[in-house]
């Protein structure tokens, strides 16, 4: 070879190697982005269907439950709650819940399977505050029966989580799936016994 030309094996070979290094390299920044799309074992936890059983509870009795990073409570409710639910529907924006996020086992006045139980997400429609349980009639308005209310800007949701007119919250506060895994047990997050 003279000194002027150029070693043909030696290019092939460093071309070569180039492309090698550089395909591993691609490879080992690949495997984390790619990784990075499947969900954390915390997140899919958090999304994750929540179990509770209903018999700790007392007639009149409410509990909140973590479900997606966000409460849900279960409210017991009594025989004469019942009743007011029935009473209230001139004072609500939507009584039979037609513009609200339910499933549709759980549309109608009780907005639930079973008339005696609610199960809601206890996050205010209108800017996502916790409304408070208030179930001392007066308390809120002189003809307050009892409900959800939202210090933050004043929304009241009967106890079936309907929304009072002429207070902020566009909606009822949302029902998440839900289904009864037996007489005294729930599931929140599933509907039905879906897998």
């Amino acid at each position: 070879m003279s000194d002027g030309g150029v070693n043909q094996s030696r290019r092939y070979f460093l071309t070569a190697a180039t492309a090698a290094v550089g395909a591993v390299g691609a490879a080992a920044v690949a495997v984390p982005f790619v990784k990075s799309w499947t969900p954390s074992a915390k997140a899919k936890a958090a999304g994750a269907p929540v179990k509770f059983d209903l018999s700790k509870l007392e007639p009149g009795q409410i509990t909140t439950v973590e479900w997606r990073g966000k409460p849900v409570y279960v409210l017991r409710r009594t025989p004469a709650v019942l009743e007011d639910i029935k009473a209230q529907e001139d004072k609500l924006k939507d009584p039979e819940s037609a513009g609200s996020i339910q499933p549709d086992y759980a549309k109608g006045p009780f907005r639930s399977i079973k008339d005696e139980f609610l199960i809601t997400v206890g996050l205010c429609t209108h800017l996502g505050c916790a409304p408070k349980y208030r179930p001392e009639a007066g308390s809120i308005t002189p003809d307050w029966r009892g409900g959800f209310f939202c210090p933050c800007h004043g929304s009241m949701f009967d106890l079936a989580g309907r929304v009072y007119k002429s207070v902020p919250a566009p909606t009822n506060l949302e029902i998440p799936p839900h289904f009864y895994e037996s007489d005294s047990v729930i599931v929140i997050g599933l509907d039905g016994g879906a897998a």
